[in-house]
């Protein structure tokens, strides 16, 4: 049996009355790639901030390579050999790679051409494409990662801790960073994954450990696994999983926009010349690397920024209402409803301290209720997102910030679609849920649609877009890309397009 290079035991951590890590006990061996599965608030983001020193257990032992260490803060993780490398980069744009990967190196002392020359040495170990000389700002979404990764190897990490890393790079990205952490296994660096894309842990973990409340389940062979084993261990029961697309309603067109241009601070477009229709009954999915102009397109719609060309909205009798100069109010009576979800759910779209009535209370207030008396409803539909959506909350009292982060997605999602707008535009609606609050929202998206609505879908898993969406437009570069039958496209073809290589057109 091969030497563990982590092994946590019986640890435990709470916060207040929540039991976060209940007596957890499972080991990463040297060498491997394990891939760490839960649903949403199951205590794997926990025990990744206890690894890299940012909590402390409140019970229990951590051993690195054998010996019971005590981790105090992410500079002793550093010592140990543990390098994490976040969803969201740490890198300062206007150093370059090397310079950001050396910043904060012990002594203060920078060498930048023994540094450079040593990050080559490593690229052409591992197979990265980078350039140390390059700006942070002048690199794509994948090259980013690609310096944190560098950055952990380079200061010497043996055991690296991936959270999310495929979230928002395309297959051919994804299939390249795979390449990549199969050498470094080879080489033998020890690697915890976690992701909630399944297909993704079957095709490069070697096991998967599986957590469930804050308690260990058990962990699995990948080779004797499959999609439906692993969720039913995240879940406890057997879960259906699969989208029942229903074939488009065909209903009245909501919207039409005819060379919609937005240009940035700077006066750089961000989304140029697009033009696009909406029908009632139709799920249209946005695909594209993060920053090619999706947020841009769907704030233009719903009024929060300026824009040139014309975006109508269509009323049922088939007339047609111009939304320039309208405000974003003004669109949302319309029944144009956006729910974006933010990397940072409770600075934008809910307020912390408030629960969760008084948070679909909000929105009660924007539209014109009394903040004051009317709480009947929202505490009403407070209980549906509540039900609906297996929001993991002891009940519609409690403050939003005590939810996980998933769990506080959902409510963030939910208040937004539950309502039967006549245009729903969801942004990124299951960033971070697990498979099973996932598939639960792409219902809702689903329902919507059934019941009428033109909804918008911006999506980065791409094998999503395609069993839920009935068109999907690719953004590339701020400009479309091809609008494509969402029935017949593949992953592949919508890769290529997201990366420049085919010919753009509307």
């Amino acid at each position: 049996m091969a030497e563990n290079a982590i092994e946590f035991c019986e640890i435990t951590k709470r916060f207040g009355e929540v039991t976060a890590s209940d007596r957890v006990s499972f080991s990463l061996k040297k060498g491997e790639i394990l891939a760490l599965l839960g649903e949403n608030g199951s205590g794997k983001t926990t025990l990744m901030n206890m690894l890299s020193g940012i909590y402390f257990p409140d019970s229990g032992q951590i051993k690195v390579n054998g010996e019971v260490v005590s981790i105090q803060s992410p500079k002793e993780a550093f010592r140990l050999g543990i390098g994490m490398i976040h969803q969201h980069f740490k890198l300062i744009p206007v150093f370059s790679a090397a310079e950001n990967i050396i910043l904060g190196e012990r002594g203060g002392k920078y060498d930048l051409k023994a540094a450079e020359q040593k990050l080559s040495e490593l690229a052409e170990r591992y197979g990265f494409r980078l350039n140390p000389k390059q700006k942070v700002y002048e690199l794509s979404v994948s090259e980013k990662q690609t310096v944190e990764i560098m950055k952990v190897l380079y200061r010497g990490a043996d055991i690296l801790i991936l959270d999310e890393p495929t979230a928002v790079l395309t297959p051919q990205e994804t299939e390249r960073l795979f390449a990549i952490l199969r050498k470094m296994r080879e080489d033998g660096k020890s690697i915890l994954i976690i992701t909630h894309k399944l297909t993704e842990v079957l095709a490069l973990s070697d096991r998967v450990a599986v957590l469930r409340k804050g308690q260990y389940i058990g962990a699995v062979e990948t080779a004797k696994a499959d999609v439906t084993l692993l969720t039913e261990m995240m879940v406890g029961e057997k879960v259906k999983l699969g989208i029942d697309r229903a074939a488009p309603l065909n209903g009245p067109r909501r919207l039409r926009l005819e060379n919609v241009t937005c240009v940035n601070v700077e006066g750089v477009p961000v989304l140029s010349n697009l033009s696009l229709t909406l029908q009632g009954g139709e799920i249209l999915g946005i695909a594209g690397i993060a920053g090619n102009g999706q947020r841009e397109l769907l704030e233009a719609i719903a009024g929060l920024v300026p824009y040139s060309g014309e975006i109508c909205y269509g009323e049922d009798d088939g007339s047609e209402k111009d939304l320039k100069g309208m405000t974003p109010a003004a669109i949302e009576a319309l029944g144009v409803r956006l729910a974006f979800v933010p990397e940072d759910r409770l600075g934008m779209g809910l307020v912390g301290s408030m629960d969760l009535t008084d948070n679909v209370m909000l929105r009660s207030y924007r539209s014109g209720a009394s903040f004051v008396t009317d709480r009947k409803k929202p505490k009403e539909q407070a209980e549906q997102i509540v039900e609906e959506l297996s929001v993991a909350t002891p009940g519609t009292a409690t403050p939003i910030a005590r939810l996980s982060g998933g769990n506080v997605q959902k409510v963030l999602v939910g208040r937004e679609i539950l309502g039967s707008p006549k245009v729903v535009m969801a942004a990124y609606p299951v960033r971070g849920l697990d498979i099973h609050s996932s598939y639960m929202i792409y219902q809702l998206l689903n329902e919507q649609k059934k019941k009428g609505s033109a909804v918008i879908c911006v999506g980065e898993d791409l094998d999503v877009l395609l069993e839920l969406c009935d068109r999907i437009l690719v953004l590339q570069g701020g400009k479309s890309a091809g609008i494509l039958d969402a029935r017949t496209a593949s992953k592949e073809e919508l890769g290529r397009r997201m990366m420049g290589g085919e010919e753009n057109k509307a």
